[in-house]
């Protein structure tokens, strides 16, 4: 009888054990989970700080360079095309971020024919607002490209921890998947050429 009781106090014992551990697991996954989509709202906050530069900067040009509307329209088309993509980031898809980051990329290259625009109108140069305002894009391009090393890095510490051995059994039970990462655009492995 003591037998009896003595081993279901230990297999209680070790079940509780477990319990928790495998709560402590979760409860780490879920909190690596919220760092990640933290780390995404910071790219997406980033991104709608450059969203609102655009309509202020393409102002500015407009009044300086005027006949340079088919540069102007394909900024804020790139930017409207940029708005309209968004991502969950509880369940972003490699596909997904592709997407956006492609949508992003074509508000940069809008951006850049922009500011080449500038190059032309030496009293767009040297107009304060401007000048402000291409310090403003250039911090936010910046702290874009920051924002989305943030979010990869939280993304790889999230995957490694769910994948390893035995938290992979907690993930696989609670369905903590992978996350997506931001990848570099396609052709950027090759160096831009530079001719003088």
């Amino acid at each position: 009888m003591k037998k009896g009781i003595l081993v279901s106090i230990v297999v209680v014992v070790v079940l509780v054990l477990i319990g928790f551990w495998i709560a402590g697991r979760y409860n780490m996954m879920v909190t690596m989970q919220e760092n990640v989509e933290n780390a995404w709202a910071q790219v997406e906050a980033q991104y709608q700080r450059r969203m609102d530069l655009v309509p202020n900067l393409v102002a500015t040009v407009k009044g300086y360079a005027s006949h340079e509307q088919e540069t102007l329209v394909g900024v804020m088309d790139a930017r409207a095309k940029a708005t309209q993509i968004t991502v969950d980031p509880a369940n972003a898809t490699p596909e997904q971020l592709a997407a956006y980051q492609s949508a992003q990329g074509e508000l940069s290259q809008a951006l850049g024919r922009l500011m080449a625009v500038s190059e032309r109108y030496p009293d767009l140069k040297a107009n304060e607002n401007f000048k402000q305002l291409a310090d403003q894009l250039e911090n936010t391009e910046n702290m874009i490209a920051s924002a989305r090393n943030m979010f990869n890095d939280s993304a790889k510490e999230y995957n490694a921890f769910i994948r390893r051995f035995p938290a992979n059994i907690v993930a696989s039970m609670f369905g903590f998947d992978r996350k997506a990462y931001f990848e570099a655009e396609p052709g950027a492995e090759k160096a831009p050429k530079v001719e003088f």
